[in-house]
This record gives C-alpha cells, structure tokens and sequence, in this order.
C-alpha cells in the first residue's frame, strides 16, 4: 500500500482510527536491529558454538544454512525443549541482539510516529521475538522508553510461545486492559500477521522492500506500507 489512492488512504485511515493500542514489532517497524552487527554472523556464531559441543547434528543442512540466529534457536528448541542447552543458547543470542542494538537503524518516521500516537493517548507496546531486554536499551538510547514502559512482551526461554504464537500479543493486551479489536499490530513478517490473526487484532504490514510486501500479501494482510510517513501524516491530520 504506497496509499496512491483514495480506498488505500480510507483503509489505513480506519486502522488507526480503530487503533486504542498499537502493538509493534521491534526489529523492522522501529530499527534494524542487525543493521551494523551482521545477522548473518550471529547464526553462523551459534552454529559454530553448537558444532564445538559435538552438536553438529542437532540441525539440519537447511537450518544451518538458514543465517537466522531465531531460525537456529528453535531448531533446537524443538529438539530439546526447555533444556539447559535452549536457555545457554538463548543467552548467547540475547548477549549478540544487546551488541547490535548500540549500532540499530531506527526506521525512518518511527521516532516521531511513536511519540505522536504516544501523545495522543494510544497505549503503545512492543510485541517482539527478540529479547526484552535488547529492547529496552535500543528505547532508552532513543529516549523513547516511556513511550512504552512497561508494556515490552519479547522472547523467554518458553520458545514455543515467539511468534506466530500469539502469546506476547495476549499479554499485551491483557495488561492494558485492551480489546482486540481496539488494538493494531504493525509488523514486518508473516509471523507477525499470523500471531495478529490468531490475536483477532487488525494488523498493518510494514515492507522496507517489495520481497517483504510480497511474502506480507501472500500470508494474508490485506494493509501493507513501505513507509511509515504516511501513517505519521494521517495522526497528524
């Protein structure tokens, strides 16, 4: 949705207006979070770790291959749920996630698109697969965090409840005391649309590319901006 015409314009008009809360996902609809520490080393680091133990054959070809430091963690989640093994590795990529927030890319519009809808009374919170505590430090480097506080649902060692599984969206809404239907999840994968459709919260796709719009339209959203200005314009109008 580049919000070219005037059904495209209403659409998005209506998520927002509809929108008491908004819940974000972190890394894309407010920075990049591996945009100076590679995402790509991080998977190949853990990889490395897990080989290093003898556990070269706890993945998979294809999840090894992945360079998804979240792809290789539930990889082995699945294979050893709720071990040591799960939460040592979890620690590993929580520590990389802390390093590579002082060098996150805020996505251009967010800051002033959060402070806005923070400033007009919309409840604001983070539903995020990365570790709350990453997301903490990237807010507080942005002076954000009391946009948010204490509303940031991110990655436990529970690995089964990260996204597409609703879990963090529901905690979010139960703690602000919010409806569904009275919420907006902004996000920038098919998980976040699936965890926002099993959620019932309206969901507004964010695509820095059009790889990203196309993989957000065939999971379903219907909503889908490669920009957060024009958001930022209508809350302003």
């Amino acid at each position: 949705m580049t919000v070219e015409n005037e059904n495209d314009q209403h659409h998005l008009l209506n998520l927002i207006k509809g929108a008491r809360v908004v819940l974000w996902d972190f890394d894309g609809p407010l920075c990049r979070l591996f945009a100076g520490h590679s995402a790509d080393r991080v998977a190949s680091d853990l990889v490395s770790w897990l080989e290093s133990r003898g556990l070269h054959g706890l993945l998979t070809e294809r999840e090894r291959e992945s360079l998804d430091p979240q792809v290789v963690l539930r990889a082995v989640d699945r294979r050893h749920p709720g071990s040591d093994l799960v939460a040592e590795l979890e620690e590993r990529l929580t520590q990389e996630e802390l390093r590579a927030a002082s060098s996150a890319m805020p996505t251009p519009y967010a800051d002033p698109l959060i402070r806005t809808w923070s400033a007009v009374g919309s409840g604001l919170a983070i539903a995020t697969n990365n570790s709350p505590r990453v997301v903490r430090k990237y807010l507080e480097s942005r002076g954000l965090v009391g946009c948010f506080a204490p509303h940031l649902y991110g990655r436990t060692q529970e690995l089964h409840h990260l996204k597409p599984d609703p879990h963090c969206l529901n905690r979010a809404l139960n703690a602000m005391g919010a409806a569904p239907a009275d919420a907006l999840m902004i996000g920038d994968a098919p998980s976040d649309r699936e965890a926002a459709a099993r959620a019932g919260v309206p969901f507004l796709g964010y695509a820095s590319n059009p790889r990203k719009a196309k993989l957000l339209r065939e999971a379903g959203a219907d909503a889908v901006i490669e920009s957060l200005e024009p958001v930022l314009a209508l809350l302003r109008g």
